[in-house]
């Protein structure tokens, strides 16, 4: 005598369960890339202003006070640009780190 097999109401929902639970797995797409800003420090000074060659500094010990008062008095005109540019440079630099928000 033949025995029929018979499939059970319990078996068949667990085999549907599970092929539901693995087609949504499929189904969902990837997540599309995402922008991310990252602040990556990079120096504000472009360019040194490039020092000059201040009288004074060349003086010898022995110098009259003359000497040194004329050589203070000429680097004192030079001396004013390079500080014009170094300030310039200071506040670029400022500036752009209070953008960041820093």
């Amino acid at each position: 005598m033949k025995t029929r097999k018979t499939f059970d109401n319990s078996q068949f929902r667990k085999l549907a369960i599970s092929c539901v639970v693995l087609l949504a797995g499929c189904g969902s797409a990837p997540l599309a890339p995402q922008r991310v800003e990252v602040p990556v420090f990079t120096p504000c000074v472009k360019v040194v202003p490039q020092r000059p060659a201040y009288e004074f500094d060349q003086l010898t010990p022995v110098a009259t006070d003359g000497e040194i008062v004329l050589a203070l008095a000429r680097d004192w005109l030079r001396g004013r640009p390079y500080e014009a540019q170094l300030e310039a440079v200071i506040a670029g630099c400022t500036h752009s780190a209070a953008d960041v928000g820093h």
